[in-house]
């Protein structure tokens, strides 16, 4: 049962939170270390500790791999909608729509999906 609560508190907990918790198991993550390793600015992680902005999921992706959280529980705690995952059968099925467009459905296509994925970009 704790380990359900603990698994509960840590899919609720903040970005801050989530920061300063992992902050606390490994200290040598500072906020100069935790920018460093994630290739972002000092100043944008700490206004991700003080809760006055949330990162953008590319920043969350590079996020969960400073601090070595699992992408999920970052972007959880960020409020983000973390970007699905493509399994090969449906990258595939996706491949054969797009093969069956014309060329200027394709482009359309494309700029389509560019402004989806860049709607949250830095």
């Amino acid at each position: 049962m704790l380990a359900y609560m603990d698994k509960l508190d840590e899919s609720s907990e903040t970005l801050a939170q989530l920061i300063r918790r992992v902050q606390e198991q490994h200290p040598e993550l500072t906020q100069t270390e935790i920018a460093r390793r994630a290739g972002v600015s000092i100043s944008a992680v700490n206004t991700w500790v003080n809760g006055v902005r949330v990162p953008s999921r590319k920043s969350c992706d590079k996020l969960a791999d400073a601090i070595g959280e699992p992408r999920e529980h970052v972007f959880a705690a960020a409020s983000r909608r973390a970007p699905g995952p493509l399994s090969p059968d449906a990258e595939q099925r996706i491949l054969e729509l797009y093969r069956r467009l014309t060329a200027d459905e394709q482009r359309i296509m494309e700029v389509q999906m560019a402004a989806l994925a860049s709607r949250d970009a830095d």
